[in-house]
């Protein structure tokens, strides 16, 4: 409950700073103004409800950790299964419903996702029979508490900031040197790698839950094999999905947008991503279980010395030095990330995680 306090705490701020400075926030990612026109109202919608996106994953969390990740995967599939129809239904106004445009598909994800926290809401609060039961005097603000939730998460709420600032860099760079064919052609291919990426994260989030519940039960020796076994079984699933986006770049691409350049900048940049998948899958793992076991310091470097000093420093010299254009920011990425993975390999290895007292 305290978690969840500061959480809305925090979304509040943000929601408000987003509100307001939606159209500043699309000018600094190199939008042209008639993208900050069209593109403002759903930012607004986006960053104002917030509130429902952060609360899906932070109670998703709760639950994972109680060991309980099926309520997690049913609330995630209610929100996304609401999201996909009402998308289309509130962007070409199927029936009753009003045609919306851009600004539909934002109301749709927020309808969405809220739906899926109310479910999560209902086991957490009302379900009496579930792991977790929160009541009345859980709500009473309790700053030790708070204090220590704070010490444990800042380093790994760093990690998310660190990997998403480098995304937006990365964005702004490719919208800048590509113009709006190259960046949407990016952003199709990101949104694919992300819906692709998610068995892995589930399976590095379970890795995390099982190092977490193995170093509790003084068992290091068991946390340490299940970590290996999932990046063995991450790396075969990542395998596959390497393939496919190497050799139907296109026709997944062309599912998206039916624009020649925007299917160009598409296809290129989901077969140079997808190229590092097998990296991406086992570093997930490594960050995650060290997350797990509560060494949060140790991703954390890892994060800033990948994106911030390794990534981002290498999509400007290949794209600026080495003129390679929008390609050098797409090729920095899997090589980036396969620098991740191995650092966090060699750390996991060391085994310092096994002391760490939480």
């Amino acid at each position: 409950m305290q978690a969840l306090i500061m959480a809305i705490i925090a979304t509040i701020i943000v929601s408000s700073v987003g509100v307001v400075f939606a159209p500043n926030v699309l000018h600094i990612m190199g939008a042209s103004d008639e993208v900050v026109r069209e593109g403002s109202i759903f930012t607004r919608i986006m960053l104002g409800g917030s509130l429902v996106i952060i609360l899906l994953f932070l109670i998703n969390g709760i639950f994972r950790g109680a060991g309980n990740a099926a309520i997690a995967m049913r609330s995630l599939w209610l929100a996304s299964l609401i999201n996909i129809f009402l998308c289309p239904a509130l962007i070409k106004g199927w029936g009753p419903l009003p045609e919306l445009g851009l600004k539909g598909a934002a109301i749709a994800t927020t309808i969405g996702r809220g739906m899926g926290v109310l479910y999560q809401c209902y086991h957490l609060f009302w379900n009496k029979k579930g792991t977790i039961n929160l009541s009345r005097e859980h709500f009473i603000i309790d700053f030790p508490l708070m204090k220590s939730l704070i010490k444990i998460a800042w380093p790994a709420t760093f990690q998310f900031i660190i990997a998403s600032g480098s995304w937006i860099v990365l964005s702004q760079l490719v919208a800048k040197t590509g113009g709006e064919h190259a960046s949407a052609g990016y952003q199709i291919a990101i949104r694919n790698l992300v819906f692709f990426i998610l068995p892995a994260w589930g399976l590095s989030n379970a890795a995390a839950t099982l190092v977490g519940q193995n170093l509790g039960a003084k068992r290091p020796d068991r946390a340490e094999k299940s970590v290996m076994l999932t990046a063995k079984y991450n790396a075969i699933f990542m395998t596959g999905v390497m393939l496919l986006f190497i050799f139907f770049a296109r026709p997944i691409i062309s599912v998206f947008t039916h624009s020649p350049e925007d299917m160009a900048y598409g296809v290129q940049a989901l077969q140079i991503l997808g190229a590092g998948f097998i990296f991406y899958g086992i570093g997930m793992v490594m960050i995650q279980s060290l997350n797990g076991a509560g060494d949060t310091k140790t991703p954390t470097r890892i994060n800033l010395l990948s994106f911030w000093f390794f990534q981002i420093p290498l999509a400007y010299l290949l794209v600026k030095v080495f003129n390679l254009g929008v390609v050098g920011a797409f090729i920095a990425i899997p090589v980036a990330e396969t620098f991740l993975a191995l650092a966090a390999w060699y750390y996991f290895k060391k085994g310092n995680w096994k002391k760490v007292v939480v």
